[in-house]
Formats: C-alpha cells, sequence, structure tokens
C-alpha cells in the first residue's frame, strides 16, 4: 500500500472511531464516564498540530494531516553536558562511553543564527539540504526566544546552590572550580538576588539560609571559602535538603532555582533519580522551584545529573576548567535565570504524501507521545531567554516528490500564567539546499556536530549511521576546520580539534 493509501485508511478510520466515541458518550449520558477522556478528544491529540491560530479544520489542512507514523513529539532541551564531558574525556585521551553521547546536546552547544521573536515565547525555523545519498536529506527545526539585554530586565533570583563536599570532589578541578566561580559570581549578582548554600557529604546541612546579597557579600564569600570535603556521597539527601531550603526561603515575585554542582557519584541514601526526585515533588510542583546541574570531574555521574535535571524542570551543563566555569556561574547562569517558558514541547509532523520515512536524531530520553503533544499535564522543558533549542531529522523523501514536507509546532506555557501558546513554521521541498555544502554555515556545523555524535555512538548496534555522513574522523574533522575558518568561532575550532583527538584516539 502506498503512503498516500496508509494516509487515507488511517484517517478514514479515526473518523470511524470519533464518530463511535461520541456515540457511547451520548449513551453513557455524561461527562468523566472514561479515565482518558471521551473518544473524540483521544482522536484529536493524535492529530498534527494546526497551523497557529487556527484550530478550525480546513480543506487545506485536512489535506496535510500527516497519519500518526507521521508524527514525531519531544520535550525540549538546551542541556549541553554531554558534549563538554565527551571534550573532558577526549582530552584525557580517552573515547567517551557511547551511553553517555546525546547527539541533542552535541547540536544545541553551538550558536544559531535563528530569527528572534519580537515579544515572548519562540520563533520556529525550518530548513534542510539534500545529502549524497539518494532521497535522503537532513531536516533542522529551530527554535530561538527572545534575548534579554538589559539585566535590570530580570525579576530578582533566589537561588539555593547545593554543593558536593564528598571526598571525590577533593580532585582538582571540583570543588575548588566551584568555590572560585561561586565567589566571583557573588561580586556579580545584583543587590537585590538572594542566595542561600547547602553542602551534602554522607549528610547535607543548609550552611547559609537564604540571604540577600545587598551587604552581605563578606559574609557569603567566607561561607565559601570554608568549604571542604568529607565522607561519601548523599546526592539523595543534598537535593532534598535543597529543596527544603528554597521553599524556607521563598520568595515571591523572584525566580526560585535550586543549583546542583556535583560529580554525581552518589554512593549511600537514595542514587536513583525517580526515588530523589519523588521526594521533592511537592516544592517542585506547588511553588515552580526549577534545577540546574553543574556537573564537574573526570569521573562523572552523568546518567544520574543528565535524569535529575531533565525530570526536574531544568537543565545540565559540564564544566571542565576555570574559563568554562566562570561563563557558566557569571554569565549563563545569572542571564537566563528568568524562564521564557515552561513544558515547552516540539511535534513535527511530515507530510505522508512526499517523505516515505524519517528519524530524530538524539532526544531519545525526551521522546513524548504524539497524542501528548497538547495535554499540559505531561511535563516538557524549560526554556530561557536568549536560548536556541536545534532538533536535527534525517528524511527519506519520495522519490521526485514535490510540495509540503514538514510543519513544526513549538507549544509552551507561559512561566507565570501557565497559559498555553503555540507557534509553527513550514518547509517545502523546493526549499531544501541542493547539498549540505551549499546550505549555510551554520547548518553547517549542526550537521557536523550530529555526525560526531553519531560516530562516537558508532559502537552501539541500536544507531543507524546518519546520511551523509563522512566515515572517517578525519575528513570530518576537515570540514569543522573549514567552517571554524568561515565562521571566525572559537567553540567551532574546539569542535574541530575534539573530532582530531578521537581520530587519534580510534588508531
Amino acid at each position: 500500500m502506498k503512503p498516500y493509501e496508509r494516509y487515507r485508511t488511517r484517517k478514514l478510520l479515526l473518523a470511524l472511531t470519533a464518530a463511535g466515541g461520541l456515540l457511547l458518550t451520548a449513551c453513557s449520558g455524561g461527562a468523566g464516564s472514561s479515565e482518558g477522556g471521551n473518544a473524540a478528544d483521544r482522536d484529536i491529540s493524535g492529530l498534527p498540530a494546526p497551523a497557529h491560530g487556527d484550530e478550525d479544520s480546513t480543506s487545506e489542512q485536512e489535506d496535510r494531516e500527516a497519519a500518526p507514523d507521521h508524527l514525531s513529539t519531544f520535550a525540549l532541551d538546551v542541556d549541553t553536558a554531554s558534549y563538554d564531558y565527551a571534550r573532558r574525556t577526549l582530552a584525557d585521551g580517552r573515547l567517551p562511553d557511547p551511553s553517555t553521547v546525546r547527539p541533542e546536546e552535541f547540536v544545541n552547544s553551538f550558536r544559531q543564527d535563528y530569527e528572534r521573536p519580537d515579544g515572548d515565547g519562540f520563533s520556529v525555523t525550518v530548513d534542510g539540504a539534500r545529502t549524497d545519498d539518494e532521497d535522503w536529506s537532513l531536516v533542522r527545526v529551530g527554535l530561538a526566544t527572545r534575548t534579554t539585554e538589559r539585566t535590570g530586565e530580570r525579576l530578582p533570583a533566589a537561588l539555593t546552590f547545593v554543593i558536593d563536599v564528598s571526598g571525590s570532589m577533593a580532585e582538582p578541578g571540583r570543588l575548588d572550580l566551584a568555590q572560585e566561580s561561586l565567589s566571583v559570581m557573588t561580586d556579580r549578582l545584583r543587590d537585590d538576588d538572594s542566595v542561600a548554600i547547602v553542602t551534602f557529604s554522607d549528610e547535607a546541612e543548609t550552611v547559609l539560609p537564604m540571604t540577600r546579597l545587598d551587604g552581605n557579600r563578606d559574609e557569603i564569600h567566607d561561607v565559601i571559602s570554608e568549604l571542604d570535603t568529607r565522607d561519601s556521597t548523599n546526592l539523595g539527601a543534598g537535593v532534598e535538603t535543597g529543596y527544603e531550603t528554597a521553599v524556607e526561603g521563598l520568595r515571591e515575585g523572584a525566580t526560585n532555582r535550586v543549583v546542583l554542582v556535583s560529580d554525581a557519584l552518589a554512593n549511600t541514601g537514595d542514587t536513583d533519580a525517580d526515588t530523589i526526585l519523588e521526594r521533592i515533588s511537592g516544592e517542585r510542583r506547588e511553588h515552580g522551584i526549577t534545577l540546574f546541574g553543574v556537573g564537574v570531574g573526570s569521573d562523572y555521574g552523568d546518567a544520574l545529573m543528565e535524569r535529575l535535571a531533565d525530570k526536574g524542570d531544568g537543565h545540565t551543563v559540564y564544566v571542565s576548567g576555570t574559563e568554562e566555569a566562570r561563563k557558566v556561574f557569571c554569565e549563563q547562569l545569572p542571564r537566563n535565570i528568568d524562564l521564557t517558558a515552561r513544558d515547552a514541547k516540539a511535534q513535527v509532523a511530515f507530510d505522508p504524501e512526499t517523505v516515505e520515512e524519517f528519524r530524530l536524531v538524539g532526544y531519545d530520553n525526551r521522546r513524548v507521545a504524539d497524542e501528548d503533544f497538547r495535554d499540559d499535564r505531561v511535563d516538557g522543558g524549560e526554556v530561557g531567554p536568549g536560548h536556541t533549542v536545534t532538533a536535527l531529522y534525517a528524511v527519506r523523501t519520495a522519490p521526485g516528490a514535490e510540495g509540503h514536507l514538514a510543519t513544526a509546532t513549538v507549544r509552551w506555557l507561559d512561566p507565570d500564567t501557565r497559559d498555553p501558546h503555540e507557534e509553527s513554521g513550514d518547509l517545502e521541498t523546493d526549499a531544501l539546499h541542493d547539498s549540505l555544502r551549499a546550505a549555510p554555515s551554520r547548518f553547517q556545523v549542526t550537521a557536523v556536530a550530529a555526525y560526531f555524535a553519531d560516530a562516537l555512538r558508532s559502537g552501539d548496534d541500536r544507531y543507524r549511521r546518519l546520511p551523509g555522513a563522512p566515515v572517517p574522523f578525519a575528513e570530518l574533522a576537515d570540514r569543522a576546520r573549514g567552517l571554524a575558518s568561515a565562521t571566525e568561532d572559537g567553540a567551532v575550532r574546539e569542535l574541530a580539534e575534539a573530532i582530531g583527538q578521537a581520530d587519534r584516539g580510534r588508531d
């Protein structure tokens, strides 16, 4: 059966199911008779997102509706820890464990030139380029939030720092790095900001309750300088005490956030992310306190930190040196204290008459059921001002296909009112660039970062090679070096160096 025939058949079945659901609802005598909602609601949620601002079904929209297997839905993710930890591992002369390589975090580690929205919310950019593999293209979905140019625009911050002081943090580049960065950040935060400090080893302790910066910087510096390592790592107790301290010092009209600094090598108490998160679920849901994870150390519990951040309504980064740490604590954290969007999700509807196959690169831990796209009870991602989020797809089009290729829609909740909003963007087949080398340089950087992550995961048979991927690392490194010169971007130069190190590590 041809793709469009499968699509028409499914559409007919959906209509029949919806009609049956309506009959059953009428016979049941009212709402609340079905735990999951009525059949009509379930069927509607399985369809792709309509164009922004048009909830009505038009003939044109119906023609573009994709069958459920032509939908891709995921929670937004702005984490970058996987890429930075891979760079640290490669610099130490080792290849990263494939299980720690998350391609979306490689892709999202680089600056993009997406158009920014005029107001709050997102802009949506959808573009693509054909590859050397027949009928295969790479399609990029880019989302961007408005930057906050003046620091005075943001709300005051109430930051609870949860600092790992276990024995493993004594290694150079762990606690000492955190102390130096926190000290510099203390001088750069505003007078109307507040900080609290919780430490944990085998037990957790609040060493500084929520304290305003104004007039108290010397006291905060003293607490930071006196931090010292001891005993084992009860990360669960640290997170729980951190959230309790954040609630005790909760400031109305401020952005309340927990910042966890750890190598995440939990070895006592609760060591399971889901169990830890369950213990703080009330604080997260009632007060909207988000989690920002900062990973440190050559030996690092990547999986635990990543899951804590993803499920804890936040994101995670990894730092290995003074320059990176200062950038995170003194630039990124103060600039991105505010939130632009809560529970943000994206759904991409590929047109079944032009697309025969697609796969999302990465986001393995962020997939969302298609029917849950508009269910605002289902967890999404938290995104701040000035962020970009990129998703890359490998797409196989039907031979000679022309016309509409995909519609990407992002849905998010206003951080204050929790009102839902949506924005969409489209891509036509004639807008695809003829080759990757003909695509804009930032698109090419995205492709190289994805190819690099894909190659590092190649030891895992679950993953398939991306179309158009250069087989040898050396060729990929050459491409990255060329892009570093074209963009004059130091981050792309570091990417080229990392690929070169991976090439030498394979010898």
